[in-house]
């Protein structure tokens, strides 16, 4: 019987999950579609997984935390971070995973020695992304327009900051996690303050792909060497794919097709 597989979020019709995840199903011939749903109130989302009765979907912003809620159980680095990416339906219950952090690492893994990081934004991709971080021992700043979401890095023992309160350090990596750019020409922060952030990094990544947004544009007139999300994405969308093939398909397989989806 014939799987289908979705990605919830708002906004969702840019995403690039759908030929991603489909290119693997194709090339494979693994009988399942993956297609996108447009989720608004994020407390339907449990709801609406078993209303459409799918095996399994993904979850961008900005329900990422409520997907975590949603969940009948969490497991592995998701369960640490109350951040769930990834949703698999296990005989009728909603088992939920993060697959967003290690995706990230293998994005980031062709830049030298990374060991201080300043990431922008607080929201679940941050929270993912900083956990994972400290997980290796890289020392992580957090900059962020307001106070309220700054805690939980505060307890992880990161330097957090507001605008306000901002004071810039040399950094390795410097990452936007916001969603400033995505469907506008904001920057994540304050030109003056991003600029003076750039001028003091090495490196310069972007969780949005598909396009060069301001913060790149940015980096890319500064002669930094920068990435968008496009690797991220690859990165968690061949773990995501493991989990909704079950492990019947080989890594390496689920990779080739998947890269070639970026192609299209």
């Amino acid at each position: 019987m014939s799987q289908l597989f979705s990605i919830f979020g708002d906004p969702v019709s840019h995403s690039r999950s759908p030929l991603m995840h489909n290119s693997v199903f194709k090339s494979c011939n693994y009988d399942a579609c993956y297609t996108r749903t447009h989720l608004l109130d994020a407390t339907k989302l449990k709801e609406q997984f078993f209303a459409l009765q799918l095996s399994g979907a993904n979850v961008t912003v900005p329900h990422k935390e409520a997907a975590f809620d949603a969940c009948d159980e969490v497991r592995g680095f998701a369960k640490k971070v109350g951040v769930v990416n990834t949703l698999i339906n296990e005989n009728g219950k909603l088992i939920g995973y993060n697959t967003d952090a290690d995706g990230f690492m293998y994005a980031i893994s062709e830049f030298n020695t990374i060991k201080k990081i300043l990431v922008i934004g607080a929201g679940g991709t941050a929270k993912a992304l900083v956990s994972r971080f400290i997980e290796d021992d890289i020392e992580v700043s957090v900059l962020n327009r307001s106070a309220s979401r700054l805690e939980y890095f505060k307890e992880l023992g990161c330097d957090a900051f507001t605008w306000e309160s901002f004071e810039c350090a040399k950094y390795d990596l410097v990452v936007n996690t916001t969603s400033a750019g995505l469907k506008d020409a904001n920057y994540p922060c304050p030109k003056e303050m991003l600029i003076s952030i750039l001028d003091a990094t090495h490196y310069a990544a972007d969780a949005i792909y598909g396009r060069l947004t301001p913060f790149l544009q940015l980096a890319k007139e500064k002669g930094i060497t920068y990435k968008d999300g496009a690797d991220m994405l690859l990165g968690q969308g061949v773990l995501a794919n493991e989990l909704f093939v079950n492990y019947t398909l080989k890594k390496e397989d689920i990779k080739v097709a998947m890269q070639k989806s970026f192609l299209l």
